[in-house]
């Protein structure tokens, strides 16, 4: 063999060569554009297609937008101003905004009640939401509806105290009764409180009212967006419990319990909620005692409760199909019975599948608070087609007022659909 000891043409590599940068086209925006929006010629030509349409869009909505008037008294004067140009009145907007909000009868002088109570529900539900708070939050999350309805409407604080301890005493039914069957103490809880709320209402002296730190508001004189808020923030706040409760039952071994369920949720899904709120508003009041005068908020959270329970009950009921046998066998082998193995064990994994049809239901359930209005409550579209648009000021003024509301609706189911992403992103426990 040749001794290549004195070779000059070997070489023997004595460290790495530094790295290239990828291509251009590998990186940052070029990449994400040849990935996303031509990646081929079908592609391509979607991607042309959509950016001339927004073109059309833009080329008349921007106009519109950027030229709206702001400071004007009707909608004549916002056209004197235009002066034959394109342009948008946002002054109905900047006039009648309170009207929007808090509706047309809610004392302006009590717009921070629900102002307050709206800070607080952010605070209430935080450790609901994001569960790495501290546990004694949810202390204050269990106070808070009370809180929220001395607020909201004002009168005897002996009202929701005596609400308070109906909750408190459903609970300890609940715990005792419900160790055997999670629906029957469930369903039990809810007759308690039903009866201590009648007879502490009925014990409360009228003249408490009259002496009230706060000033009573009837339920009639809330509306606006405010009034889509609460309804939406209770019915499913309630409903989600409720519908866990029917699914549960469904699945009982209990004939009663179980074939009540059925019927219940098959009879809801079955009928329009439009026509729910017409029973709610004529023939739900048949229902109570003769001398009892229930409120038309609480029928109409009743019955929108029910018809959301029904639909989160079939959901949470496809969650628990979804779980393997060996789930329960493995509850039974540790000894659990059945309230501990629901959850502990059950309700979390079902839960966690269920977590998109629930939110589902959720945003349909809050944007279907809209058809209030055809019983006569002033919700946020109630106030556009009722007082709003019948005043000669703004008669005419549409696309605002409705472009307005969408807004509003869109911000909250849009922060609703960003929440369940994360949370689903956040219990993904499965590995790929």
């Amino acid at each position: 063999m040749a001794d290549q000891t004195n070779n000059p043409i070997a070489f023997v590599a004595d460290g790495n060569i530094p790295e290239s940068p990828p291509p251009a086209r590998e990186t940052g925006v070029v990449k994400w554009l040849r990935e996303n929006l031509f990646s081929g010629v079908a592609n391509t030509i979607l991607t042309v297609l959509s950016l001339i349409l927004v073109y059309l869009l833009l080329k008349n909505t921007l106009p519109w937008i950027f030229n709206g008037v702001w400071n004007a008294n009707s909608l004549a004067e916002c056209r004197e101003i235009l002066a034959g140009k394109t342009g948008a009145c946002f002054a109905v907007l900047a006039e009648r905004w309170p009207q929007l909000i808090y509706g047309f009868k809610y004392p302006v002088d009590s717009y921070w009640r629900p102002n307050l109570a709206l800070v607080l529900m952010l605070v209430a539900f935080a450790p609901v939401l994001f569960f790495d708070l501290p546990r004694k939050l949810l202390l204050f999350t269990a106070v808070y509806p009370f809180i929220a309805f001395w607020l909201i409407w004002g009168g005897s604080i002996l009202v929701p105290l005596v609400a308070l301890i109906g909750c408190v005493v459903a609970g300890g039914v609940f715990q005792k009764f419900g160790k055997n069957s999670f629906a029957a103490g469930f369903f039990g809880a809810i007759v308690v409180a039903l009866v201590i709320w009648n007879i502490g209402g009925a014990l409360i002296p009228e003249s408490a009212s009259q002496n009230a730190w706060l000033s009573s508001v009837p339920s009639r004189d809330l509306g606006g967006f405010m009034l889509n808020m609460m309804l939406g923030v209770t019915c499913v706040s309630l409903s989600v419990p409720l519908g866990i409760a029917l699914a549960l039952g469904r699945q009982s071994n209990m004939p009663l319990i179980k074939w009540v369920c059925v019927i219940f949720i098959e009879f809801i899904r079955g009928v329009p909620l439009i026509t729910l709120l017409f029973v709610a508003s004529v023939m739900l009041a048949y229902f109570f005692p003769p001398d009892s005068t229930v409120d038309l908020f609480l029928r109409v959270v009743i019955m929108i409760t029910m018809f959301s329970a029904a639909y989160i009950a079939e959901v949470i009921r496809g969650g628990l199909a979804a779980l393997p046998r060996g789930q329960y066998e493995a509850a039974d082998s540790l000894g659990l019975d059945y309230p501990q193995a629901m959850r502990l064990i059950i309700l979390p994994q079902a839960l966690k599948i269920s977590i998109p049809g629930i939110v589902n239901v959720a945003v349909g359930l809050f944007k279907d608070t809209v058809l209030v209005s055809v019983i006569s409550m002033f919700d946020l579209l109630g106030m556009i087609r009722g007082p709003i648009l019948a005043s000669t000021e703004w008669n005419g003024v549409y696309w605002e007022l409705l472009g307005f509301a969408s807004l509003l609706f869109f911000v909250v189911c849009y922060g609703i659909s960003q929440y369940s992403q994360w949370l689903e992103r956040r219990l993904a426990t499965d590995h790929h």
